[in-house]
């Protein structure tokens, strides 16, 4: 009787830690690529963009974007119409595009206008994974990426 209750105990909590480590997907699951801003107009506005690849098995959750240059906040795009949002989903073994005319990130009260060829560092931060740095370089204002977004 010991034996099979130990047996069961120790299954129990193998299968918990076999739960644990890939629970949220996020085992080493994102990264960002084609991350850059076009050289601003204003000097204390600027768009942000980039794509977020998530390979783990669940979908992550962006919840904010921090800069120490200025505010971050996330929008969409729908039907020509720009909404401010909380968060943004990252699909399981999918991407999150930030394009021109779609999801954005908008930088607001910038401490210096970003020029081109500098760079600006911002941390993603996720619901359930460590925060993400990308380092975003500046782009000329017509800038168009030739992949990705």
């Amino acid at each position: 009787m010991r034996s099979s209750t130990g047996l069961a105990v120790l299954t129990g909590a193998v299968l918990l830690l076999a739960g644990c480590s890939d629970s949220d997907g996020f085992s080493g699951g994102l990264t960002v690529s084609g991350a850059y801003i076009p050289q601003p107009v204003s000097a204390d506005m600027a768009a942000g963009f980039m794509t977020i690849s998530n390979s783990g098995s669940s979908k992550a959750e962006l919840t904010s974007v921090t800069s120490d240059d200025g505010e971050i906040t996330m929008h969409e795009t729908t039907g020509g119409a720009m909404e401010e949002v909380s968060r943004l989903s990252v699909p399981a073994h999918g991407q999150l595009v930030f394009k021109s005319g779609a999801n954005h990130l908008m930088f607001d009260k910038l401490k210096q206008a970003p020029k081109q060829g500098q760079t600006v560092t911002v941390e993603l931060h996720f619901a359930k994974s460590d925060p993400v740095v990308v380092k975003m370089p500046v782009k000329s204002a017509t800038y168009v990426p030739k992949t990705g977004h």
